[in-house]
């Protein structure tokens, strides 16, 4: 019994080992730029392009509202607060779907969850420890192949 496990965790692990390592970037990037994407859709409205807003300034009122009395940041005043994490959502999930500036986009989403963690949803960890996660792996990784880290930054 022993031995035939021993068999199939030996050819379990050789085909996992052969997953395209791209395709676990890939699928990072796009799993974590969606979270993020997906909130600062709900911030803002305005210009549309393929279904998504795009007029990321235009930070709607119940985004203001939100930041002022849910979300009650220490020292960053609410107006400020809005408009810094709208930018930050859109901007940097944009810039890692595209993979540029990876790692570095990455480490602001990170830096960003840490403070919605910390200060806002204390109690959401469960939710928070799976984007970290997989903004950790990005850092780790960076953007791959199929990202424009790779194009304006060969190594």
């Amino acid at each position: 019994m022993k031995s035939t496990m021993n068999k199939i965790m030996t050819k379990l692990s050789h085909y996992c080992s052969a997953l395209p390592n791209e395709l676990l970037v890939l699928s990072a990037r796009f799993a974590i730029a969606a979270v993020f994407w997906r909130s600062a859709q709900t911030k803002f409205s305005g210009w549309k392009f393929l279904g998504q807003d795009w007029q990321f300034y235009n930070v709607s009122q119940s985004t203001f509202m939100l930041f002022e009395y849910e979300y009650d940041l220490p020292i960053i005043p609410p107006d400020i607060a809005a408009y810094l994490a709208t930018l930050a959502e859109f901007g940097l999930s944009l810039a890692i779907i595209l993979g540029l500036f990876t790692r570095l986009s990455a480490l602001a989403l990170l830096g960003m969850t840490a403070v919605i963690q910390l200060l806002v949803y204390p109690d959401a960890w469960p939710t928070h420890i799976l984007w970290a996660v997989g903004l950790l792996f990005l850092i780790k990784h960076g953007g791959g192949t199929l990202s424009l880290d790779r194009l304006l930054f060969k190594r």
